[in-house]
């Protein structure tokens, strides 16, 4: 679970901006920067045609957007400069339990340093599946948000410059879950110009996620990033290196790492410790090594 802070009330002009209408919403919503989202379905995704309740914003007393009510899932895109372009995209999965998003040090600023790497990025906003009165399922519709995302990036992949082959997601604890469920679970494709795209990601990137009681390993896999602190639960300190060897004895390829020294909920934020911080550069240094990097 994320830490949780305190949260400050919105001032007027926040709170305009903050509480967004359903209803297309996500065609104007984007990060705290002004960088414009896109809706991810096409009029109301299944299930949510009756629901009108507005997204929700706050900010805690870091300055950090929590999204909830979240009914018309949407990406942010943070592209690179051509000049530095490698050609790979990464959806962006926030954490938050199932229950909120945790847009920042999960999202946003995630987004703003893979692109200045040359990496395409795409910050998700998905529906909740624990978030209190909620109907959504993580394996039904959570899961399918992450699936459209991946098909939606590769349905756009000429106007973005990025390579179709190349699209792979970072999931961040719940979104983590959501990453491996996508890198595992296959999608059967649809008849639309997105829905023919291929569901499964080419890597999977896994930070402190969230992990479901079996994990089946069906081939072929996609490479797989893991990462946690020494300090997280220590359920997840223990399985995350056992998911490992699964993926390496199921005839896959994979990467683990174990911070010392550090937490649950670490994401990318300003006053992490160095020895924290490297993840970024582990996680960009794993793409080149598999090849994911080659230019655009």
């Amino acid at each position: 679970m994320q830490r949780r802070w305190p949260h400050l009330l919105l001032t007027a002009s926040l709170l305009a901006w903050a509480r967004i209408t359903a209803a297309g919403a996500a065609a104007t919503a984007g990060d705290a920067a002004g960088n414009a989202s896109v809706p991810i379905w096409a009029g109301d995704p299944p299930g949510t045609a009756t629901v009108t309740a507005p997204e929700q914003v706050r900010l805690t007393e870091l300055g950090e957007h929590i999204v909830t009510s979240v009914h018309h899932p949407s990406l942010t895109p943070f592209l690179p400069e051509q000049a530095l372009a490698t050609g790979a995209a990464v959806i962006v999965i926030p954490g938050g339990g199932h229950s909120e998003l945790w847009m920042d040090h999960e999202g946003y600023r995630v987004g703003q340093w893979l692109s200045a790497h040359g990496i395409a990025a795409f910050v998700l906003r998905y529906r909740l599946a624990r978030q209190q009165g909620s109907t959504y399922t993580v394996e039904g519709d959570e899961l399918a948000d992450v699936q459209r995302s991946i098909r939606f990036v590769r349905s756009r992949a000429t106007t973005w410059h990025i390579d179709a082959g190349r699209v792979g997601v970072l999931g961040f604890s719940a979104g983590g879950e959501l990453a491996l469920l996508a890198g595992t679970r296959p999608a059967r494709a649809g008849s639309d110009d997105v829905e023919r795209q291929s569901a499964s990601p080419a890597f999977v990137g896994l930070m402190y996620p969230g992990l479901p009681a079996s994990v089946p390993l069906p081939k072929p896999l996609p490479p797989m990033f893991l990462l946690c602190g020494a300090q997280d639960s220590p359920t997840l300190v223990a399985r995350l290196p056992e998911l490992y060897r699964d993926i390496v004895a199921a005839g896959g390829s994979a990467e683990l790492h174990i911070l010392a020294n550090a937490n649950h909920g670490f994401g990318l934020r300003a006053g992490n410790s160095p020895a924290v911080a490297i993840w970024p550069t582990l996680f960009s240094n794993w793409l080149a090594a598999n090849g994911f990097l080659k230019g655009g």
